[in-house]
């Protein structure tokens, strides 16, 4: 919905009719805004044939340029002889052409199928990033290298946009973890009023626009008071053709009422990418008609590919900072605790210090009937209820920024207890750790109401809100979130705790050993052999299995039997792999991803041949998932790399690139090769059983073109909840 400064959103003329839409807003998810019919009229288009050079489509004042018989001619007289040669002999654009003698225009071409996409505009020289580009991307990366922190990043990032655009209002918008957005810095006239530290639901981008902002990284609105200018083709199928990559592409006239709804004339918006997900936007907003040349936007985009890269690094040093002060605590912590015999001294000892390793204000240890606290901490009924609750959970560590969604009654505590961060070592004895976060009040400035994003009445059409004042909201119930370095010291230090605390209890046994303990020991080591069996049983029945399938594989002559033999014998040792794995570490709930994809494309390579050894290569991140979503992830490597292995190289070993990627609370699987492309639609067994686990992960499948070759990419959320 079209509620962001500069988000292109509903409203296409393809989309449905409003009378269609009712109230579910979602539609907008659904419209087809990458094929508006149209172009905004400041520039041309042209839709070319490379094979004759023929002009069979354009939009906008062609027969000005080219006189009134353009439709059906050759672009020949535009490009020349030159021009027309790199057009057929270039597979994918953009390309920038030169015409003959017309040097005030800008001739810029993309591909789509089989025609060629031309666009003209006019040519701005002695603008700012036209004829100083270098100098500009120049002095952008000098200003960033200087910023002290993310925020100085974002704010020397408003400054070098206002100034390379001149437009009134230029906005750092940031993404945040909910899809939602946040104005983090911001320069504008001092006549304008801003939108800085402003909230913008997520509704505001849909999810094409969003893809588009990726594809087509910078785009202009001269004038919202423009009337778009129709495509005219000689196929009516080619009204229709697919203009994501063309930058004068008409946006949706809801959009357009919006940007004149807040008084803005022209708007311009460059996509901030950081690791080939939308990090942000650069939204520009002018009072008066305003364009940006081709070389302008350019310049924009790779100084803004120079700020993503700078974003990148302070988040990442922000990110190792944290992760070192942690690792240096939990060292000094687990020295204390080794000096320490008794258990409730130790608990006295260390209770500050665990309070501060979290950055909690409330610490309590429940061990037995005894209770330690530190900071500040609810009533004792209140704990009791919560360590109740917690033991009743069954999880190892729990955590919630806002304990009141979760546990019911926890609203009354809200001012002491909004964050909860818990350890569960024994349930029995019980021993159980609570870190507490006191609630912290926000106060979010929105930009108009964010629940009336649009205002819709029966018989009317669908148009965004008139109004843009601040609108206050207040979040109760939510402490500060934990963060994913903060869970993960959390994870070791119920390792460290679990550790000494079975230390003092092998201690404590062998004091008792003359009262039974023998009878006890005896029957853990029973427990243990069976555990110890079944899990031995259960691997030898799977390496079986494996090993009858690899049998009938080479007592077959039929090779596409033996193909398909050699296939599930590569499913099932994914799933052997797992269970291996499990079987070998400390912890049966979750696996390290990037360790387990390691170890099973090892053993893939093992049984693919001699011809493919070093043709896999990896670049795994390290994160960790639960144990049943490595199981359907290893089956859906094991399709990709199959399937790579079958068609990419015409049943000859090649390269193939696996690549493992964490962006916040998500992971990409990406699987790419250097083949021949895709040859055909195939939907075999395979195919169907990797649309099933993607979809048992929550999670998306993308192929795209490799350039050559193709590239697969699964993301999904990254399956270690908060009950870890």
């Amino acid at each position: 919905m079209a509620t962001k400064p500069d988000a292109e959103n509903v409203g296409s003329p393809l989309a449905p009719s409003p009378s269609d839409l009712g109230h579910d807003l979602t539609v907008c998810d659904r419209e087809p805004i990458h094929i508006p019919g149209a172009i905004q009229p400041h520039g041309m288009l042209l839709i070319v044939d490379p094979a004759n050079g023929a002009i069979v489509g354009g939009a906008g004042e062609v027969a000005t340029l080219l006189g009134p018989a353009w439709l059906g001619g050759s672009i020949h007289d535009l490009i020349g002889d030159a021009g027309l040669e790199l057009l057929r002999s270039t597979v994918a654009g953009p390309l920038v052409l030169r015409p003959i003698d017309r040097a005030e225009l800008s001739v810029v071409a993309s591909r789509e199928g089989r025609f060629w996409l031309i666009e003209l505009e006019p040519a701005t020289p002695g603008q700012p990033g036209t004829d100083d580009a270098l100098t500009w991307i120049e002095h952008g990366g000098e200003e960033f290298s200087r910023a002290a922190d993310l925020d100085d990043l974002c704010a020397r990032a408003a400054v070098v946009f206002a100034r390379l655009t001149g437009f009134d209002r230029v906005m750092i918008y940031r993404f945040l973890d909910d899809d939602s957005g946040k104005v983090v810095a911001e320069r504008h006239a001092p006549d304008m009023h801003g939108f800085l530290n402003h909230h913008f639901p997520a509704s505001d981008i849909p999810r094409q626009a969003r893809a588009l902002y990726v594809r087509n990284r910078v785009r202009v609105i001269p004038d919202a008071a423009y009337v778009p200018a129709p495509i005219v083709a000689i196929d009516p199928a080619l009204q229709t053709v697919d203009l994501s990559d063309v930058g004068v592409r008409a946006v949706s006239p809801i959009h357009v009422q919006y940007l004149r709804n807040m008084g803005v004339a022209a708007s311009a918006s460059v996509s901030i990418i950081k690791d080939g997900i939308l990090w942000g936007l650069v939204a520009c907003h002018h009072r008066s008609p305003r364009t940006l040349s081709y070389l302008q936007r350019k310049t924009c985009e790779l100084i803004a590919a120079s700020f993503a890269q700078q974003v990148g690094a302070k988040e990442e040093a922000s990110e190792y900072r944290e992760r070192l002060r942690l690792r240096t605590a939990e060292d000094a912590l687990a020295q204390r605790m080794a000096q320490e015999d008794e258990p409730d001294k130790v608990a006295a000892v260390v209770a500050n210090d665990l309070r501060r390793l979290l950055d909690a204000d409330g610490f309590v240890l429940q061990r037995g009937a005894s209770l330690h606290t530190s900071g500040h901490v609810p009533s004792q009924e209140a704990v009791a209820d919560m360590l109740d609750w917690v033991r009743r959970q069954g999880s190892i560590l729990l955590h919630s920024a806002s304990l009141e969604q979760r546990m019911p009654g926890a609203q009354a505590h809200r001012d002491l207890a909004s964050g909860l961060l818990a350890i569960t070592l024994s349930a029995d004895e019980p021993v159980v750790l609570l870190w507490f976060r006191a609630e912290t009040l926000q106060t979010i400035q929105w930009a108009g109401d964010p629940h009336k994003a649009v205002d819709q009445r029966d018989d009317q059409p669908l148009t965004p809100r008139a109004s843009f004042a601040a609108w206050s909201e207040e979040i109760r119930g939510r402490a500060r979130p934990w963060t994913s370095a903060e869970v993960e010291a959390a994870h070791r230090l119920s390792r460290l705790l679990f550790d000494v605390r079975q230390r003092r209890r092998i201690g404590e046994l062998n004091r008792e050993l003359t009262r039974a303990v023998t009878d006890k020991d005896a029957l853990l080591a029973q427990q243990e052999t069976l555990i110890k069996e079944v899990n031995h049983r259960v691997q030898n029945s799977l390496q079986l299995v494996v090993a009858f399938l690899a049998m009938q594989a080479n007592a077959e002559n039929d090779e596409t039997l033996t193909r398909h033999l050699g296939e599930a014998q590569r499913r099932l040792s994914a799933v052997a792999l797992v269970h291996r794995r499990l079987y070998s570490d400390d912890t049966v709930t979750v696996i390290d991803l990037g360790r387990y994809i390691e170890d099973l494309l090892t053993e893939m390579q093992s049984s693919m041949g001699a011809e493919w050894t070093g043709r896999v290569t990896m670049d795994l991140a390290p994160l960790l998932v639960s144990a049943d979503a490595a199981v359907q992830i290893g089956l859906v490597l094991v399709e990709l790399v199959i399937n790579a292995q079958k068609y990419a190289y015409g049943g000859k070993a090649g390269p193939i690139a696996v690549t493992l990627e964490r962006f916040r609370n998500r992971f990409r699987l990406t699987v790419a090769d250097r083949g021949q492309g895709r040859t055909g639609n195939r939907t075999g067994f395979g195919t169907r059983m990797l649309t099933a686990m993607v979809k048992r992960l929550d999670g998306t499948i993308e192929e795209s073109d490799n350039a050559p070759g193709l590239r697969f990419t699964v993301s999904a959320p990254i399956a270690v909840p908060e009950d870890a």
